[in-house]
């Protein structure tokens, strides 16, 4: 059986900042192999130094304790930034909190996950409509 918090996927998110930190979205693509997170992470530059900020991510999972560094890996932005957090028992949501210097926030990201008999469902709607 497969643990349902494993973070392998395709993940959209959301970090807010304090003190004159801009928020920011993203989307992150995770793998996870016994625990072991690896991937990577795109977001806008709504600073305008670089087309798109992209950032590798090398962490863990612990049950459903999640630590993580965003590295950024572009030619301006080459801070990393640290992540911990918490993945829901479904594995559908990670929220926690990020820093690095004397830089701190949240950050939230979800995932949608359909149980195989609700897909089979929806997919079998869709084809009696379509006939």
């Amino acid at each position: 059986m497969t643990d349902p918090r494993d973070l392998g996927g395709t993940w959209y998110g959301r970090y807010e900042g304090a003190d004159g930190v801009q928020s920011n979205q993203f989307i992150a693509r995770l793998s996870e192999r016994d625990g072991a997170l690896s991937g990577t992470i795109s977001e806008p530059d709504d600073l305008g130094l670089e087309p798109v900020r992209r950032a590798l991510v090398s962490g863990r999972r612990d049950g459903a304790g999640v630590a993580f560094v965003k590295q950024y890996d572009g030619e301006v932005l080459v801070h990393a930034v640290d992540y911990r957090g918490t993945v829901d028992p479904r594995g559908t949501e990670v929220r926690g909190d990020w820093s690095f210097a004397d830089y701190a926030g949240s950050f939230a990201m979800t995932r949608e996950r359909f149980d195989a008999d609700e897909l089979a469902e929806a997919v079998g709607d869709e084809a009696e409509v379509a006939r």
